[in-house]
């Protein structure tokens, strides 16, 4: 039980923990959200099911989504889920990794505390376990570029495998072929935008039946039944604006004081959508994507004039379509013209799982591709959909940092090793600091061992004996499915530097960042109404 103080300086109702209670206190909060994750680690992790206050459930393994799915109140448990969001964002795998590290990272600064060490020398000591970290992945890890399609597979393999086994190969080399599509090269450097592959699901199928389209697909229909399903050799307009007549923007009244003056003016009205769909007409579009509404009379001219409209279309979509048609997004009709025009081999409306969609396929040089996900049931398709970001992500990491280890914990158990060797070079207690950081990272082989029902303590001394007495040592990791140690290159497990490397120094700078706090106050909470709310954060 931590020992509350009133703070007298601060409000009525507010509570401080001070000094070791309040390191303890953060160290145990942010283990304890840590282990929430860490049973999901690799293909034989947990998965967790989350019913949110509204009773919808989400069931998955994937780390960011359980941290940001669950109600963690307590400041230090927010810090652990920033890293996990952190590390999604930069690298788009390894969000589990980073939050298990993290805490065991915690864990070991505990017990050095207990030895009386001060937290500054640990702060420091993980500062310098880090950088030698990450140069350490630098001088392991193995070259790869865009071209290395049959490496690329195998990290999109990788990172699926910790989600679904099914359809694994053949998704990974979707994800491969998308992500070159999407690639672009500036100053002889690869730059990939991975927003620009859009993945859509429907539910209905199975995982098999998941597409890679070379275009886009948007979950819209056509927005009149005359008008034609299927345009080939498409001519394609974009148009951000209403295909309506505009209100003015000032207050204004018309007085009609007689029917001929009401028909004049509802024929202009018609007059003024017609020139609009000519102006369409007389660009050579045969499509018409349009951001907001179109009118009624206007859906009839353009069914007439055999032009296939959808309407409402996101402004995200808008904008891939661009991408991947080479069209220019219009907001005045009157400035369409031809040059303006985007080009597919096909527009068409088809009906998935019952519902109708348009897809833009054969675009010549799509920037912007679609990855529509099937699945039999909802839950199965929201996790393909997570796993297919978090392989789009990992194999996009790969092309950038140009570099990758072998997975299945060999990579920290290489780290674990090396920085052992390197804390004999450091003078005073930090190297206490940089031996814990060491002992940390063996937690993922340790877990991926328990996680497949082995013997962890004699994995990680089998693997110790690997890495330093063999000359591939650093590929030896864990082989959840054989139950066994093994080469990971030779079982094709592999994941990007950068990756680990950002899954370091996220969890190394979340341990410091809690470290250095030795004072929590916290403020009294404002009345709801309830009598029975006690003020202040709850500390047990």
């Amino acid at each position: 039980m931590v020992q509350l103080q009133q703070a007298p300086v601060l409000g009525e109702g507010a509570q401080r923990v001070v000094g070791r209670d309040a390191q303890r206190l953060n160290i145990l909060v942010a283990r304890a959200v840590a282990n929430i994750v860490r049973t999901t680690l690799g293909p034989k992790g947990m998965d967790k099911m989350l019913v949110d206050e509204l009773g919808d459930i989400t069931i998955t393994n994937d780390g960011a989504t359980i941290l940001q799915e669950m109600s963690i109140e307590h400041p230090a448990g927010k810090i652990m889920v920033e890293v996990a969001k952190t590390q999604d964002e930069e690298a788009g795998d390894g969000t589990t990794t980073a939050t298990v590290v993290a805490g065991e990272l915690l864990g070991a600064a505990e017990r050095l505390l207990d030895q009386e060490i001060h937290p500054s020398i640990i702060i420091k000591g993980y500062r310098m376990a880090a950088e030698k970290a990450v140069e350490i992945l630098k001088e392991v890890g193995d070259p790869v570029d865009i071209h290395s399609e049959e490496v690329l597979r195998k990290i999109a393999a990788t990172a699926l495998n910790s989600k679904i086994t099914e359809a694994r190969d053949k998704l990974a080399q979707m994800v491969v072929d998308a992500v070159k599509l999407v690639a672009e090269e500036y100053d002889d450097k690869i730059v990939i935008d991975i927003d620009q592959i859009k993945l859509e699901k429907k539910q209905g199928g199975s995982l098999m039946d998941t597409e890679l389209v070379k275009g886009i697909v948007i979950d819209k229909e056509r927005v009149h039944p005359q008008m034609p399903k299927r345009v080939e050799n498409a001519k394609i307009a974009l148009i951000n604006s209403a295909l309506e007549v505009k209100e003015t923007e000032t207050d204004a009244k018309i007085n009609i004081t007689s029917p001929d003056q009401l028909q004049a003016f509802i024929e202009q009205e018609e007059m003024m959508l017609k020139e609009m769909v000519e102006r369409i007409k007389a660009s050579g579009a045969n499509v018409v994507f349009v951001q907001k509404g179109i009118d009624d009379l206007a859906q009839h001219y353009l069914a007439k004039a055999g032009i296939l409209a959808v309407r409402r279309v996101k402004k995200s979509d808008m904008e891939k379509l661009a991408r991947a048609t080479g069209a220019k997004i219009v907001t005045r009709v009157e400035d369409l013209g031809a040059e303006d025009l985007g080009e597919a081999e096909l527009v068409e409306e088809r009906k998935v799982a019952g519902e109708s969609m348009i897809f833009v396929e054969g675009c010549k040089n799509p920037k912007a591709v679609t990855i529509l996900v099937r699945g039999g049931a909802e839950h199965v398709v929201d996790e393909a959909e997570r796993a297919l970001k978090d392989a789009i992500g990992a194999v996009a990491s790969a092309i950038e940092s140009g570099a990758v280890v072998a997975g299945g914990g060999a990579a920290e158990m290489e780290l674990s090793i090396k920085l052992r060797d390197y804390a004999k070079t450091v003078g005073g207690k930090e190297q206490l600091a940089i031996e814990a950081f060491a002992d940390a990272l063996e937690v993922i082989p340790r877990t991926l061992a328990e996680t497949a029902g082995m013997d962890p303590i004699d994995t990680i001394v089998r693997l110790r004996s690997k890495h330093t007495s063999e000359k591939d040592g650093k590929y030896w990791g864990v082989d959840v499915f054989a139950g066994d140690i093994a080469n990971m290159k030779e079982i094709n497990v592999i994941e990007p530097v950068k990756v680990k490397s950002q899954a370091i120094m996220s969890a190394s700078e979340a341990a410091r960042l809690i470290l250095k706090i030795d004072d929590i106050i916290a403020a009294s909470k404002k009345s709801s109404g309830n009598d029975n709310e006690s003020p202040g954060m709850d500390f047990d």
